[in-house]
């Protein structure tokens, strides 16, 4: 008689003891992880430098650019690099080394993307006969391994003597040497004017005045949402 009196007694407890468990797998489940110690999951800098500097050489072994900033710094969170003062050198061989700088910039984990915003300027200085030409914009993608530069922001360039031009949209191909404009093109151009010679040609008397030559009103073009590609090497 003692033994099924026992049974009952215990087939409550074991009851209650799946529960319990039950309750303690289902708790560990949806419960969230918990944050590492080691400062991984936040967005702190494990190391910072001054007066960064690298450069990457290609095949050939011949210099291919060069990044420089006042001061950079590596947040492990996501493997991202922050840039101050950002300053970019693309060089060529036989040809002028394009210059990029800007406010700030960042570089991907795997270095293959440099972003730079804030009062970008990117600068082509003469050479070979070509005058020298400014790009300027807020925000530019510059991919090196592609010798490919992108924006979507709206750019303003200057070629001298008196060349504007108003876009929205840019993409610049080393490689073509192509500059290609995306969406609302606008361009400003001022003739030079036309230098006089002063000497007196031959069999022209004292009294002859010289022929003066008219110099032309400035033009200027609108080609809105227009995509113009032009050489830019």
């Amino acid at each position: 008689m003692k033994t099924p009196v026992r049974s009952a007694l215990l087939f409550p407890l074991l009851l209650l003891s799946i529960l319990a468990l039950l309750t303690f797998w289902i708790n560990k489940i949806v419960q969230p992880l918990a944050p590492k110690v080691d400062g991984s999951s936040r967005h702190d800098p494990d190391y910072i430098m001054s007066k960064f500097l690298t450069t990457q050489i290609d095949i050939n072994g011949d210099l291919h650019y060069k990044l420089a900033a006042l001061e950079m710094r590596h947040f492990p969170d996501d493997d991202t690099t922050y840039l101050q003062s950002p300053h970019y050198t693309q060089f060529s061989i036989g040809k002028a080394d394009s210059q990029i700088q800007g406010l700030r910039g960042t570089v991907s984990s795997k270095g293959d993307k440099v972003e730079l915003f804030g009062k970008v300027k990117f600068t082509r200085p003469a050479f070979g006969g070509k005058q020298e030409s400014t790009l300027e914009t807020e925000h530019l993608i510059i991919f090196p391994n592609q010798d490919l530069v992108r924006t979507e922001s709206p750019v303003i360039i200057r070629q001298a003597p008196k060349t504007i031009i108003y876009a929205t949209g840019m993409i610049y191909e080393k490689k073509l040497g192509t500059l290609t404009l995306l969406h609302n093109v606008r361009a400003h151009y001022e003739k030079p004017p036309l230098v006089v010679d002063k000497k007196r040609p031959p069999g022209v008397s004292a009294s002859t005045k010289p022929k003066q030559t008219a110099v032309k009103r400035p033009t200027a073009s609108n080609t809105n949402n227009a995509r113009i590609r032009r050489r830019y090497d």
